[in-house]
């Protein structure tokens, strides 16, 4: 087994997690692929004095709801799961790579159906526990990326096992000053994209909420969002691309969303509830050794030289309110194009801060 895994498996515990003796660790190990991992975080807990469970879930077991299970089942929470966020005081999401076609016969309302019983879920985890959720490559995932296999973990352990304490001193300045800051207008191609950050906050992602971490984030005010955005990236959930994504809104309300492919999945995501239509999130990519696009949120959100914005659910952190069942980050590369202004200064450009 590669010592990476064991070296990440450490970190996470006794630095993303921060464990501590006689807590409570659930580990979801997503597909068979993820074990060398499970296997590093059990061992890190065992020795952190602390009492790690390991639950198994599956894209392809969820095919299988979709494929045979009548609505009420592919909407179901599952109970389980939902006491064990009651249980945990640790959570580790460990999303193993799966095939990223392995719903393209399956109908968009299904989809989104099923991906609102999973938001009920990971709703209960961010309220409950402390955790962290990881994308865990294999050869398959580096297939997706377009790289081969060696190239693929060797960018993922670099990302991961960065001096996080030391990289991200920059990032707590930048958020310093970006906390002095009231208005946000984005600009590039098919882009101008306004709100109000009045009463929010930015929060540094440096190693505890993901892995790979890099991120720094906050929450628009709702009723403020006005404008339209432009990803060049393709968006992508529930195993959907979704190329060409244009969203636009006026004075907090969505008036459209429209994509080259799978528009009526879009759609359907974007009509979960009330909340689903409005921005969560706002952040900025800041992970160095994060550079391929790899049609994969955890990885691609982090991007030194990206911007994203998440639909729906808000991280109360921020001083957001939206609420809603799903959280779903849309990324848009800004190395090539792309401007933002804080009340009316430019901070970043071409994928560079200026602060």
């Amino acid at each position: 087994m590669d010592k990476r895994w064991e070296e990440l498996g450490t970190l996470l515990v006794n630095y993303s997690a921060a464990v501590q003796p006689g807590e409570r660790v659930m580990i979801a190990m997503g597909e068979l692929e993820s074990y060398p991992l499970v296997h590093a975080i059990y061992g890190a807990c065992i020795q952190a004095g602390a009492f790690p469970q390991v639950q198994f879930i599956s894209e392809e077991l969820n095919r299988l709801m979709l494929k045979h299970g009548n609505p009420d089942q592919i909407g179901w929470a599952p109970e389980i799961e939902a006491q064990g966020m009651e249980w945990a005081d640790v959570y580790f999401g460990l999303r193993g790579a799966h095939n990223l076609d392995v719903f393209w016969d399956i109908p968009s309302d299904k989809l989104s159906l099923l991906r609102k019983g999973m938001g009920k879920i990971s709703t209960l985890r961010w309220q409950k526990t402390r955790w962290c959720l990881l994308r865990v490559p294999n050869a398959a995932f580096a297939q997706q990326a377009g790289i081969d296999e060696e190239t693929m973990l060797d960018m993922y352990f670099k990302a991961c096992l960065l001096d996080w304490q030391g990289v991200s001193k920059e990032w707590y300045r930048w958020a310093e000053i970006l906390n002095q800051g009231k208005q946000v207008r984005i600009l590039g191609k098919g882009t101008d994209l306004r709100f109000s950050l009045e009463g929010r906050t930015w929060d540094v992602a440096d190693g505890h909420w993901n892995m790979p971490d890099g991120e720094i984030a906050t929450s628009p005010v709702e009723s403020s969002i006005d404008g339209e955005i432009y990803f060049d990236f393709p968006g992508v959930l529930g195993g959907r691309l979704m190329h060409d994504i244009r969203l636009r809104w006026e004075m907090g309300k969505l008036v459209e969303a429209s994509s080259s492919t799978n528009q009526d999945f879009l759609r359907s995501v974007v009509n979960t509830d009330p909340g689903a239509s409005l921005i969560g999130e706002f952040a900025i990519g800041t992970n160095p050794a994060v550079n391929i696009f790899c049609k994969d949120i955890l990885m691609d959100e982090k991007i030194d030289g990206t911007i994203h914005i998440a639909l729906g659910r808000a991280y109360p952190k921020s001083g957001g309110t939206n609420q809603s069942a799903i959280h779903w980050d849309i990324i848009k590369d800004m190395r090539q194009e792309g401007e933002v202004f804080l009340d009316g200064k430019l901070i970043y450009q071409n994928g560079k801060m200026l602060i």
